[in-house]
């Protein structure tokens, strides 16, 4: 394949491991993705990884890979590589990046799985030649990246980017950090199928209705109404449905003018399991900015819906590894 520039991006999450070979160019060449099985413990998903990378190896370009860059869903040390705690893998203090380099022989840099997603738009997807700009992924979880200046911010303790966790009511509901009104809390994908289900409990035949607009059959158990079926019975133009909705746009909206007016993005992009579910929702969030942000925060702001989607992560990750290591 030539002697073109190439890593190994991982995106390490509780349910799934995706690894991919990702050139300078954001192009995905192969990749590879299974189960996570949290219950085997770190050790046996560290070495499931290392067999991963190595397959891609041999089938990637006949040059050395520039390293590797994983991106996981926790708190990790800058300097060691270390990840400090990832309550969906249940994971503390475990060494991922000294045991994969050893592992493979090859460079490997650890990052935060939102903000190797914010890499891989930055370099790759909507955020392409901008210098400032915040991506906020909001999924089941509520997530970000802030680059600022053409640097990504880290902050202080490597924490920067934990957009979901800005207050947006000071009375609001719990959030899982244990403080409330979290923007998480809000308008995450937990979030919105907690309130979903108090719906459905509050209103009952509001809430039949509701399931029968989404496609589900009574009777239902809790655990299957989640943001994705809020969703669907928006589509069919439910009204609970759409009362839910309307009140995730408040939230977004109220977190995002926050966010502009703090750090004036040129860019902000919308990406993340909601808003793929709900696309109609950038376009609210925008007018939403327009209307109540500072005049001057916006004069040269960008509302765009993320492009990578479900390959930020893997070229996110791969993209910090050539940025990292190649020569």
């Amino acid at each position: 394949m030539g002697q073109e520039t190439w890593a190994i991006g991982v995106d390490l999450g509780g349910t799934k491991v995706e690894v991919a070979v990702v050139d300078a160019g954001g192009k995905i060449l192969q990749r590879l993705k299974q189960p996570t099985h949290v219950e085997t413990g770190p050790e046996r998903i560290m070495a499931a990884i290392a067999g991963m990378v190595r397959q891609l190896q041999d089938r990637g370009p006949q040059t050395p890979p520039a390293g590797v860059g994983v991106g996981v869903a926790g708190q990790v040390n800058a300097a060691t590589g270390v990840v400090r705690f990832a309550p969906n893998l249940n994971w503390r203090e475990v060494p991922l990046q000294d045991r994969l380099q050893t592992a493979l022989t090859l460079p490997v840099v650890v990052t935060n799985d939102v903000r190797a997603a914010t890499w891989g738009e930055w370099r790759h997807g909507a955020g392409q030649g901008a210098q400032d700009l915040i991506c906020l992924f909001i999924g089941t979880g509520i997530g970000g990246g802030v680059v600022s200046g053409g640097r990504m911010l880290e902050g202080c303790t490597n924490t920067a980017g934990e957009l979901g966790h800005i207050t947006t009511d000071l009375n609001g509901p719990p959030c899982t950090c244990g403080h409330r009104g979290c923007l998480e809390a809000l308008a995450g994908g937990w979030a919105i199928a907690r309130r979903a289900r108090e719906a459905i409990r509050d209103a009952p035949a509001a809430g039949k209705a509701f399931l029968q607009a989404a496609g589900l059959k009574e009777p239902v158990a809790p655990e299957d109404v989640n943001a994705r079926v809020v969703a669907a019975a928006a589509r069919a133009h439910d009204p609970l449905a759409r009362i839910l909705v309307d009140e995730v746009a408040r939230a977004l909206i109220a977190g995002t003018v926050s966010l502009v007016n703090a750090f004036n993005p040129c860019r902000l992009i919308l990406g993340g399991g909601v808003m793929q579910g709900l696309p109609e929702l950038t376009e609210r969030i925008e007018a939403g900015i327009r209307g109540a942000a500072l005049n001057a925060a916006i004069e040269g702001l960008e509302v765009l819906p993320a492009r990578l989607k479900g390959d930020a992560g893997v070229v996110g990750a791969a993209t910090l590894a050539i940025r990292s290591f190649a020569p």
